[in-house]
This record gives structure tokens, sequence and C-alpha cells, in this order.
């Protein structure tokens, strides 16, 4: 009679009755406000309620697709295929594709899946190669960084493509030189058609071909307005304010559209993992009616077969295909590891990958069609009317657009297109370091807040890009990208691949996609993951580092001292792994070396499946009359939950105990005759 009047005992059992109330999932698993769920919401429930899930399989697949296809699939890809002689190029890229691309991308994703962890979490499969998570962390930051300023950048053309004359279209303003020659005559309309534009250019094409060197309005306006670049790679010179200011609105951006995590990035890559193709098929119909079009896809599909004797090719490719489809950087783990957990990932890998590549080549006929038309009205070479590196999406693109009727609509859907690019990718950066953060502290107070861990991180970011946006910066971006993202990328993809299908052992972890997806990994994968990917990417490794050439930015040779730190980032990334696996194995019991190592190659007691009710068969837990002391494979979670209970049931007792103490004795003797119990 006296317990209601208890307010202690009455909030706890309002609380109780409200979790009790609370919306559940397919399994019983309460969807609390804390972990993303809407209250009220009933219809999409999480089947991870700690960590979430993603709302559905779509929003997984565009994620992916908007991750894997980037801005490499326009600057990265076709720049490639211009350097190592167009169509050449091709054969090295397939034969990577099949053999190291899906495979390791089958890998990646069914390994966050079956974990649902991060990129750190995950290597609770062999904790002494958790150095190779730490690994994928860094080459996700130095990625993260170069990567929001070429977004930045293209903010930056798209807010000064906000006019009725592009500023890039004549060679009459102050940053030209007397080598410019533009492709529209200052005489014409705006609107003129591009039969009156190629025929003025004609009447002064003798002119340019008498010149030393031409250089187009949109070359000269990337290098002297945009980037006004300095001499030197240690010249920074002052800071450039509007990249400066578009850096910034950069990170705001992927701050915003990951501020719920994959609750919110993944509504918006409805829009922006969709939408590239819209403006990718516009521009490719326009670029197909050019003159000479055709000349320039000719020289994107030729082969020249004495390249494909290059290892800097086979190199190339190899970089391209971990580059374009994000292996070994740790989001491909972090994306799988959002998803449930007998979600169809071999699937979604085919889908993917194909969707990738297909993109790349698809690209690729635009800019060698525009290339074609520019080198016709020239009269040069195709791999003359461009520079090397991403200048090629800032100097051939903004070129050509100046001969489309409304340029400035064409230039605000093209840069448009590329920031949607762009954000698809660093949404997946910053979330790979972001859940492994998370995932590796684990408490509830920064699961709670992990949208203040997203905003230190996209601080700390925008501060350490801040150098890139200097004159030097083109210089620092370059060096990052053929140093940060390349090698180190094979390195740790094959040492991922030794570690799970050797040490961890291909029989278990074929048993574990069994487990995962219904049925086993198909033959040629298995073949792959043990044999065949592991032996070419130590191949490509070896012929890369014997045939090695320093890098060059046009006729800009790099310092000795410069490419000193190129290594020292390549390394940063791959230098984890031994230190981490030195430490783990000196941290192991053992009374000598060989047991510690032992140890420390062992699966942790908690690897496995996230959920309780996915643990079966050999990680099905031990049923003991103490779960907390004997079970040490639960997990953290349910263990929390079951200690938590049984405070609770002991307040209850003691209240109810209080109380009655408190009644008459009839009371006492009626409903407690043994009140010490």
């Amino acid at each position: 009679m006296q317990l209601s009047n208890n307010p202690a005992l009455a909030e706890k059992k309002k609380a109780r009755q409200s979790i009790r109330e609370a919306p559940t999932s397919a399994e019983g698993r309460q969807l609390p406000s804390k972990n993303g769920a809407v209250p009220g919401e009933p219809v999409k429930k999480d089947e991870n309620s700690r960590r979430g899930n993603w709302g559905n399989q779509i929003e997984f697949v565009l994620t992916s697709v908007g991750y894997a296809v980037g801005l490499g699939n326009v600057w990265r890809f076709p720049y490639l295929c211009y350097r190592n002689g167009g169509g050449a190029f091709m054969l090295p890229y397939f034969i990577m594709l099949v053999f190291c691309g899906i495979p390791l991308f089958f890998l990646e994703l069914s390994f966050g899946q079956f974990a649902s962890l991060g990129c750190l979490g995950v290597w609770k499969i062999s904790p002494m190669f958790k150095g190779v998570g730490y690994g994928m962390m860094v080459v996700s930051t130095y990625i993260g960084i170069y990567y929001n300023v070429v977004i930045c950048i293209a903010f930056y053309y798209f807010f000064m493509s906000m006019t009725s004359l592009l500023p890039w279209t004549y060679c009459n303003n102050p940053w030209n030189t007397p080598d410019c020659s533009g492709v529209v005559s200052s005489g014409r309309p705006l609107n003129a058609s591009l039969l009156n534009a190629t025929t003025s250019l004609v009447a002064g094409v003798s002119e340019v071909v008498n010149r030393t060197k031409r250089t187009s309005p949109s070359e000269e306006y990337w290098k002297h307005y945009v980037l006004n670049i300095s001499d030197d790679i240690g010249n920074f010179g002052e800071v450039r304010l509007p990249i400066l200011g578009c850096l910034a609105v950069s990170w705001f951006v992927v701050f915003l559209c990951l501020i719920r995590g994959v609750k919110s990035s993944g509504k918006v890559v409805y829009f922006t993992a969709t939408f590239p193709y819209l403006v990718l098929t516009i521009l490719f119909i326009r670029g197909i009616t050019l003159d000479g079009a055709i000349n320039g896809i000719k020289y994107y599909l030729t082969p020249q077969w004495e390249k494909v004797l290059d290892a800097k090719v086979w190199g190339d490719a190899a970089s391209q295909i971990f580059y374009s489809l994000g292996c070994a950087w740790g989001g491909l783990i972090t994306m799988a590891s959002y998803n449930k957990f007998h979600n169809n990932c071999f699937r979604d890998s085919i889908i993917i990958s194909i969707t990738n590549c297909a993109t790349s080549v698809y690209a690729g006929f635009v800019i060698f069609s525009i290339l074609g038309f520019m080198a016709h009205h020239l009269n040069v070479p195709v791999s003359e009317v461009a520079d090397h590196g991403p200048g090629l999406a800032f100097v051939a693109y903004p070129e050509a657009l100046t001969l489309l009727p409304i340029s400035p609509l064409w230039s605000l859907l093209f840069f448009f297109m590329l920031i949607l690019l762009g954000l698809g990718t660093q949404f997946c950066l910053l979330e790979t370091l972001v859940t492994a953060i998370v995932d590796e502290i684990g408490t509830d107070w920064i699961i709670r807040n992990k949208t203040v861990v997203t905003l230190s991180v996209a601080i700390i970011g925008f501060v350490m890009g801040v150098p890139l946006t200097t004159r030097a910066g083109i210089y620092w971006l370059l060096l990052m990208d053929n140093y940060a993202a390349s090698f180190s990328l094979v390195i740790i993809s094959c040492i991922m691949c030794i570690c799970v299908m050797y040490i961890y052992g291909h029989t278990n972890y074929f048993r574990d996609v069994e487990m995962m997806l219904g049925f086993p990994p198909p033959l040629f994968f298995k073949v792959c993951w043990r044999f065949i990917s592991p032996v070419i990417i130590s191949f490509i490794l070896i012929f890369t580092v014997i045939q090695y050439k320093p890098i060059t930015y046009n006729d800009y040779v790099y310092p000795g001292w410069s490419l000193a730190i190129g290594f020292c980032m390549a390394m940063s990334s791959v230098i984890c792994i031994p230190i981490y696996a030195l430490y783990k194995i000196s941290k192991s019991p053992g009374a000598t070396f060989r047991e510690r190592l032992k140890f420390a190659c062992r699966p942790h007691p908690s690897w496995g499946p996230a959920l309780k009710e996915h643990r079966t068969g050999r990680y099905a837990p031990v049923a003991t009359e103490d779960p907390v002391e004997t079970c040490p494979s639960m997990e953290k979670e349910e263990l929390k939950e079951l200690k938590e209970e049984e405070e609770d049931e002991k307040e209850r007792r003691e209240e109810i105990s209080l109380t009655i103490q408190g009644s008459n004795g009839s009371t006492n003797t009626h409903n407690n005759p043994n009140p010490s119990a």
C-alpha cells in the first residue's frame, strides 16, 4: 500500500515501464533515442541499437558508390590513361580490378559486416595486426586533408561561375601572358554558335602554331589566378584567402551531412551519388558532337603496348584500383559495419565495383572527346593539350565549357558535379576516422556525443589543410597524392590478406562468411584471397620500387628534401604495423617469445558477431551460472545490461524491505515472514 507512495521507487517503475514500451527490433532489442532512432517512429528499427544501422540497403549501396566513385574517376583515371599511353592503361587496370580490386573489396565488406566494427575494432580477429587499422587511419587522414582541398577548389570554380561571362574565356585579363591563346574570339557574342566560334579560331591557327608554347585562358587562370603558384615547394607565400574560405565551407558541409552519422549521410547520398551521372551524360552527348572528338577517343582506346612493359604503368593501375575502390582506406570496413548481419555483401561488392569502374571508363570518354576537340582545333597531338594532375579537371573542362551555349550554366552544373563526387568520398573518410575513435573508446558518453567527435575531427582536418591553400599548396597536394596514397595502400592490403587468410586461417574465415551470408565465398574469391591477390600485389610493389622515378609538376623538379618528406608520409602508415605488433607481443603473457607471439595472434575472446542472437555455433556463449565471470566472449553491452538489471533488482528489494519495516507488524509477518531472506 505504501509502495506507491515512495517517489524513488515509483520513478524507477515508470522508467522500466517506458523501456518495455519502447520500440524494439525484430530481435527484441530496444531502440533508445541516443542511438539515432527517432522517437515515435515505428517503421525504421536498428538491428544494432548501440551503433545504429543504415536506414535501408539502398543507402549503403549508394554511399559505397559515392565513396568509390569520386574525383579520381574524373581527374585521376583519365590523367593516368593520358600519362600511360591512353588505351594501354586499360589492360593492367582491368587485370588488377579482376584479380585484386573486386576480391579485396568483397573481403573488406565481409570483414566489417561480420564484426560490426570499424577499421580498428575488426582487428580483434588477430590483435597483433591492429597496426593495420592504425595504418588505414593514417592513410584516410592524409587523403581526407588534401581531398577536401580539391573539393574546395571546385567550390571556388562553382562560385566564380555565377557570372554572365566565365573569367577564363578570354586572354584579356591582368593575369594572362603573351602566350595565351583562347578558343573563343572576343569579338563574338557569348551566345554565338559553336560553328562561328571555331570559324573565328581557324583564322588565328597559324599564329598559335608558330608560338613556342601555347597556353589556354583556362590554364593561365588556373596557374596565375586561382593558385598564383610559386616557383618552389618551399616558397609557401601567402595563404590564398578565397581558397581558404572555400575550404572552410567544404568542411562545414561535410560536418553537417555527418552530424547524425550514417543516419544523415544515408539520406544525402540519394542526391550526391546519382546527380553526377546526369551531368556526365549531358557532357558526353555534347562532347561527342564536337569536331575532332573521335581523335581523342581513339587516343583513349588505342593501346600503346610498349607501355605495358613499364612497371610504373602496372603500379599506377594497382594504386588506381585501391584509390578508386577505396581498398585499404578503412572506409569499406566502416561502411559495411553498419549493415545488418545477414546482408548480402557479396552482391553489393559486385554491383559497386562494376559501377565504379564503368564510371571511370565513361568519364574517360567525356574527357578525351573534349581533349580531341581541343587538339583538332589547335593542330597539336592530344598528349599536348593539357597539364598533368588535377589541373586536367580545372583546365580542359573549363576551356571546353566556354564553347557551349550559356557556358556559365554548364560550368555551374559541372563543378557542382565535382563537388558532389568529392563529398561522397569525403563523407566516408571522415566517418572512418570518427567510427574508429568511437569504437575504440566505446564509452556511453562518447557514443552519445559522437557529433562532438565529428566536429573535432573536421576542425583538425581544416587546420591541417591550411598549408595546401598557400601559393605552394599544389606542390604539396601532388606530393601527398603520389606518396601518401600509393604503394602504402598496396602494402596494407597485402598484409590484411595475409593476416586474414593465413594467421586467422582461411577455413575459419570462409566459415564466418558462410554463417553470415548463408553460402560460402565462391571458389574464385577463395583462390584470389589466398594466392593470386597477395602474389600480384607483391610483384607490383617490387617492380614499382625498382623502377621508381621522382615526381615532377610540369617542368618543376621536386627537391630531395621534399621527396624525403613524401617517403616519410608513405612510411608513416606502414610503420604502424610493426610498431604495434612489437608492442602487442611485449604486453602478451608467456614465458618465451614464441608463446607471446602465439597469444598475440590469437583472436580476442570477443571476436565474432556483435549481437548475441548472431553468436551461434562456435561463437555461442557457454551456459554457466555466472555469465559475467565465465563468458568473456559476451558483448560489453550485454554484460553491462545484466549488471544493471541485478542492481535494479537489489535496490527494489531494499526498497520493499524498508517500506515493509515501516508498516504494521501483521503486514510484515504476512508479506515477508523472513525479512533477511
